[in-house]
């Protein structure tokens, strides 16, 4: 498992206030709002961020044009 809190503070590319929040912690709801954001912003710098879209590979494509030429719609 990475330390995630580790590797953005090795990265430097922080303010003050993140640098504090990650070695300190999250000391009220907002601050731990915030943390959760950074986190999830580190994931998706990794390409770790699970909730991405699924990409639609093309199954659905051609069922409007034979919902549109078929007999009945005439």
């Amino acid at each position: 498992m990475t330390d995630w809190k580790q590797e953005l503070l090795e990265s430097g590319n922080f303010n003050k206030f993140q640098e504090k929040l990650l070695t300190n912690g999250p000391k009220t709801y907002m601050q731990s709002i915030y943390l959760g954001y950074l986190y999830g912003r580190w994931k998706k710098l990794k390409g770790l961020n699970l909730n991405d879209p699924i990409e639609n590979k093309g199954q659905l494509q051609s069922s409007f044009k034979k919902f549109s030429s078929d007999d009945r719609v005439k």
